[in-house]
């Protein structure tokens, strides 16, 4: 059985080179390629709503409640600016998560990276709202965020790997097109208020 999806801000992956035959040519190097119609690259995770609010609750001893939590999560992330739709490239595929999955290395334009650095900004400051102190700390410890360095790597897990190399592997350059970002999940928080 699965648990509540997490929650994140990705861009979905439209198109990787000329079509779906240059996509299906990784699976040279993939074991088990995954369906192109649910690539992306995540800009940033929030894990599981629940586990997030818990997480600030537990930080805070409860001065902020876990339901003030979800409430003020869900209106930050509709409040989020869009990324608008860019181009990238990748020429390597890389191993991610310990080895099990691999993934599109990808080039992005520096408009790109700066609004990822503005959504980590952002996060500051709504943890500093939930009246979370050490913001780091907790960004780099909470099990929901699951932050395991601070440096952020844009990357489009394709599927497992043909063996547990950790590479990485050269691959023919490839262009890649993505859509406008968008909130992954946003069902599992409370809806906006209205009026």
């Amino acid at each position: 059985m699965f648990g509540p999806p997490p929650v994140t801000v990705e861009v979905p992956l439209l198109q990787v080179g000329a079509g779906l035959a240059d996509y299906e040519d990784l699976g040279r190097y993939v074991g088990a390629l995954r369906n192109p119609r649910g690539l992306h690259m995540t800009l940033l995770h929030l894990g599981v709503a629940e586990e997030l609010s818990q997480d600030v609750a537990r930080w805070t001893k409860d001065v902020t409640g876990s339901e003030l939590v979800l409430r003020r999560v869900a209106s930050w992330l509709d409040e989020l600016p869009i990324l608008e739709a860019f181009s990238g490239s990748s020429q390597r595929l890389i191993a991610l998560g310990g080895g099990g999955v691999s993934g599109l290395d990808v080039d992005v334009p520096q408009h790109v990276f700066e609004y990822q650095v503005s959504l980590i900004q952002a996060l500051h400051e709504l943890l500093d709202d939930l009246l979370v102190d050490n913001i780091d700390d907790f960004i780099l410890s909470s099990p929901a965020l699951g932050f395991r360095s601070p440096r952020w790597l844009p990357h489009v897990a394709i599927g497992r790997p043909m063996d547990r190399e950790r590479g990485p592997w050269e691959i023919s350059p490839l262009p890649l097109e993505f859509g406008a970002s968008r909130i992954r999940n946003r069902q599992t928080l409370p809806p906006a208020p209205t009026g």
